[in-house]
């Protein structure tokens, strides 16, 4: 066994795990746009997937829930969808890679044991792949959209405007660190196919 093999496996479960927790943050955190003006400067307002908040600078935080989704904004109702759709593909591919990985007897068996391992790590590098794609569009398609509105020309210059919040950047890392994740998989699944290959090589020599 190549050792190369077990460390990217380790590697891609590992980084797939925080990918997750940091897309879980990102989904639950109110801050994905902050906003406060120059009359309330002790007031800070806060806008996340499922509800808004005001940060008051001597007072407590209060938040309020989103009353219906139908109510919602698109971006944000859109944002929720492929968040949530995020979390499910990161948690199944995390749950697919523990027992494709080398380390861990779960499929035993004859020679089909590689074969196997190899599929669950191809599928749960798929998942991460596609995890990372699906939690990038919603944070970047927020931000355009801030963008946007923040330098709205038809907007008085003196209206507040929203801002970019710790979520949209923890959103980011997430998609990246699944990215990473699941070319990590995914590599360890093309040093397997060599190592089978070159193992069934040799048999037929000898």
């Amino acid at each position: 066994m190549d050792p190369s093999v077990p460390t990217l496996e380790l590697s891609g479960v590992l980084i797939g795990g925080v990918a997750w927790l940091c897309s879980l943050a990102t989904t639950l955190m109110p801050t994905w746009l902050t906003l406060s003006t120059e009359l309330l400067p002790t007031e800070t307002y806060e806008l996340g997937l499922w509800k808004t908040c005001v940060v008051q600078d001597l007072g407590p935080l209060e938040c309020r829930p989103y009353n219906s989704l139908l109510g919602l904004p698109p971006d944000i109702r859109l944002a929720r969808i492929l968040m949530c759709v995020t979390l499910a593909s990161g948690l199944l591919a995390l749950l697919l890679a523990v027992p494709g990985m080398h380390r861990v007897n779960a499929c035993p068996g004859p020679p089909d044991d590689r074969r196997r391992k190899w599929a669950l790590k191809m599928a749960a590098g798929a998942l991460c792949l596609a995890a990372g794609v699906l939690g990038l569009i919603p944070v970047s398609y927020v931000a355009h959209l801030t963008v946007l509105r923040f330098f709205d020309q038809s907007v008085p210059q003196a209206a507040p405007r929203w801002e970019f919040g710790a979520a949209l950047f923890c959103g980011w890392t997430a998609g990246v660190l699944h990215l990473a994740a699941g070319t990590l998989l995914l590599t360890s699944c093309l040093q397997t196919v060599v190592l089978l290959s070159q193992s069934a090589r040799y048999q037929s020599i000898t």
